[in-house]
């Protein structure tokens, strides 16, 4: 048998090496930048918030003192009980622009009932404020109608209701005096008066349920899609009916407060608050197309507009009506950078 010998085979040259950035660094990268991004549109009010009140403190004196942040912080909380609410029902992708009558409706209900005792006053307002907010939760759920459009129209109707109460405003109702609710408005502990922590509280309350549950799980989905929400078997129209009936509570017992505060149901109260609310909820980082949103955020925007306004009292030859050319432009300068910052971790 012949064997047959053969020249032995050249090595095959080595394959040269191309020197790319490693993949898991470039992921981590565009992760970072996406936290970034996220963290800068959740929280970057705070950060405003710092620097305005850190400036402000060396420019006016008094601006730092315990009794002015005392008097800003009491102002701030019934606007917060009301944008807590408006929260979420933003992240839902809702809108509710009844709050500001619902407000003054709660005030003046609030005021009326303190003749029958402390339970009265606090129970009417959230009952009558607690069912309008249901009305609108059942028309925008279960009959699919516009938000704005049924919110628009409670609106109406809630301030009609408050005309009718007072005899077109002619009639103002008083809180008696040293009654149990009257105090809830003006006590304090430490200085801090009832209604800021109230607020507290219920912000806290509202920070665990939006981040703890599957309550608060399921507003971030219906906002994000309520079609898709509604294939994954989340109670979509459930939701939707709680939280303007939150709205409508909250908006209510904000009114209670103030009317306890002021010892009185003042009827002209609540014009724009509505306004002023959707303002500190997208200040605050909450998207007006829903699906994210936070509680704490919304905080730190009420406090930056009533910081604004404070500022304003503080220089004196400005009137209150530039905190509303300031608020707009706040407004449109945070809308533009969460389109932007959206766009950034849409990218990355």
């Amino acid at each position: 048998m012949n064997e047959t010998t053969s020249a032995p085979a050249a090595p095959a040259p080595m394959p040269q090496k191309r020197t790319e950035p490693p993949r898991a660094a470039a992921g981590s990268e565009r992760s970072g930048r996406a936290r970034a991004a996220e963290l800068l549109q959740r929280q970057g009010v705070l950060a405003v918030l710092l620097m305005v009140v850190l400036v402000s403190s060396f420019i006016y004196p008094t601006f730092a003192s315990l009794d002015n942040a005392r008097g800003v912080t009491i102002q701030a909380s019934f606007l917060a009980v009301v944008a807590l609410g408006m929260t979420m029902v933003i992240i839902t992708g809702g809108i509710d622009l009844s709050v500001g009558s619902v407000f003054a409706l709660g005030g003046v209900l609030a005021a009326w009932a303190s003749q029958y005792g402390f339970l009265a006053a606090l129970l009417v307002p959230l009952v009558v404020c607690g069912a309008i907010g249901l009305l609108n939760g059942l028309l925008i759920a279960r009959g699919n109608m516009a938000p704005f459009i049924i919110t628009l129209a409670t609106l109406l109707g809630a301030r009609g209701l408050l005309l009718a109460i007072t005899d077109e405003g002619a009639t103002t109702y008083l809180v008696p005096k040293d009654s149990a609710f009257g105090e809830l408005g003006q006590g304090s502990v430490w200085g801090f008066g009832y209604p800021i922590l109230i607020a507290v509280v219920l912000f806290g309350a509202g920070g665990l349920v939006l981040q703890r549950t599957s309550f608060g799980q399921t507003l971030f989905a219906v906002g994000g899609s309520s079609d898709a929400a509604t294939l994954m078997g989340l109670p979509v129209a459930r939701t939707k009916i709680l939280v303007y009936t939150l709205s409508g509570l909250l908006a209510g017992l904000a009114g209670a407060l103030n009317a306890a505060r002021l010892s009185s149901g003042v009827t002209i109260v609540g014009v724009g608050m509505e306004l002023d609310a959707i303002s500190a909820v997208v200040i605050g980082g909450t998207l007006l197309v829903g699906g994210a949103g936070s509680i704490s955020g919304t905080l730190w925007g009420v406090l930056l507009l009533a910081v604004i306004q404070n500022l304003i009292n503080q220089i004196g030859s400005l009137n209150s009506s530039y905190q509303s050319v300031v608020s707009g432009g706040f407004l449109i300068v945070v809308v533009v950078a969460q389109r932007y910052l959206a766009r950034s971790r849409r990218s990355t």
